[in-house]
């Protein structure tokens, strides 16, 4: 009973935070909306009908039934029509019909008087930080956040503590996953080396890291090392002849390099069978903004390759395919994945909050990544379009051409909605594998 109530706790944290985040991130539209004189009829929190709200003075803040966004209603988001131009009915096609729709929308939020507090008449710069506010919001929060992990929780590194002793030799091609009778002992277990003991020196010189160590081992196969040990408060001299073995070639993320025939790599190394344990250690201020910027490039990866990603995420919900760990997940695999973190029990509940807030900070960072995609209905589809016209504008002065006006948005209408019909099958298709095949982190 206790984990069925960490499991939904961990999934409340998580809803809360996003919930947080995506109000801080409308907050970032809003402030300088305000500040710029725009007019903002709506901040809401959510989509579809709303449960609660409460206007203070001409803005009606609310919370809607479903928390997977939020938006403000600025007016004059769109130009209307250029003067001249026919004005469109339902008579001229549906696609027409609705740009004229959205802009008679827009029209009809600007009240008498008002016509300068419109959004599409602001300088260019006001509008690109107005659209920026939310995105910007949301990489300050994953800055916080993470600042919080990795500086006041720490994060665990491999000390230089002996963790596991391994009994055998298994080549990495083996499919064996245990020792068998006959199998040869280890370089390590044959040593005497235990788990608890500290690696102090290795062929005369201190062992600072545990990658100072398995550097000299991995290029020493079949060379006898000197090597002390700290056990039990004493020094302990012992004698270590690392194995020659194979073992995958890794890049630089960790993952198996293949070679031209599409096969891992192999290289033959020093290997004696340890492995580290792990410490936590807070680190210093300077980690935060690499680690923030490392999410950043990751989700950026992931947006750049997402069409293959959702085939794989398709296979893998309608077929045999593993879902991929570092792949696309929704919030509904968030969900699941927070409730399996606090429901751990081998995890102290430092440890379970780190990874909470952590799982928070991501979201953030995709929030901040997602967001700046240059198509509408994203902020970066109105950033798009706020430099464009500043572009065409400038080009007009240079050529003493006649001011084109303000970039009719309006006509992205359908382009806006194709966007939101393709997000929506992408995030029911991964919701449904998250129910059916979901990524788990044990």
């Amino acid at each position: 009973m206790d984990s069925v109530l960490l499991y939904i706790l961990g999934i409340l944290v998580v809803a809360v935070g996003l919930a947080i985040s995506i109000g801080l991130h409308e907050v970032g539209h809003l402030v300088p909306a305000k500040r710029f004189g725009v007019k903002v009829g709506q901040f809401m929190i959510g989509f579809g009908p709303t449960l609660w709200s409460r206007r203070r003075g001409e803005t009606e803040y609310g919370i809607k039934a479903l928390p997977l966004g939020g938006y403000i209603s600025m007016t004059g988001m769109f130009p209307p029509a250029r003067e001249g131009e026919r004005a469109r009915t339902a008579g001229t096609g549906f696609l027409n019909t609705m740009v004229q729709d959205a802009r008679d929308s827009s029209a009809s939020q600007i009240e008498p008087g008002e016509e300068h507090r419109t959004f599409y008449r602001l300088a260019t710069w006001k509008r690109v930080v107005i659209m920026l506010g939310g995105p910007t919001m949301n990489v300050l929060i994953a800055i916080v956040l993470y600042g919080v992990v990795l500086c006041g929780f720490g994060v665990p590194v491999a000390s230089t503590t002996v963790g596991r002793v391994d009994a055998c030799v298994i080549p990495a091609t083996s499919t064996q996953t245990e020792c068998a009778e006959g199998d040869a002992a280890s370089p390590a277990a044959a040593a005497g080396i235990l788990p608890g003991d500290r690696l102090v020196e290795l062929e005369g010189r201190a062992v600072e890291s545990w990658a100072d160590a398995t550097a000299v081992i991995r290029d020493a196969p079949g060379t006898a090392l000197e090597l002390v040990v700290e056990r039990d408060g004493e020094d302990v001299p012992l004698e270590l002849t690392p194995l020659a073995t194979e073992r995958y070639v890794l890049d630089e993320r960790g993952g198996e390099v293949e070679g031209a025939d599409g096969e891992p790599l192999v290289e033959e190394v020093g290997f004696v069978g340890i492995g580290a344990a792990t410490e936590v250690v807070r680190q210093p201020v300077t980690e935060v903004l690499p680690a923030v910027g490392d999410n950043v490039v990751r989700v950026g990866g992931i947006i750049l390759t997402l069409p293959q990603r959702l085939v794989q995420v398709a296979q893998a919900a309608f077929g045999d395919e593993e879902r991929d760990p570092n792949g696309p997940i929704s919030v509904v695999g968030v969900g699941r994945l927070a409730g399996e973190i606090t429901s751990l029990d081998e995890l102290s509940i430092a440890d379970r909050m780190a990874s909470l807030i952590q799982m928070v900070a991501a979201l953030n960072v995709a929030l901040f990544v997602f967001n700046l995609i240059p198509l509408l209905p994203l902020d970066g589809g109105h950033v798009a379009g706020a430099l464009w016209e500043s572009l065409r504008r400038r080009l007009a002065k240079l050529f003493k051409r006649p001011d084109p006006g303000p970039v009719d948005t309006a006509k992205l209408i359908p382009v806006t909605l194709t966007v939101v019909a393709v997000l929506g099958i992408s995030s029911a298709l991964l919701i449904y594998a998250d129910l059916v095949n979901p990524v788990s982190l044990f």
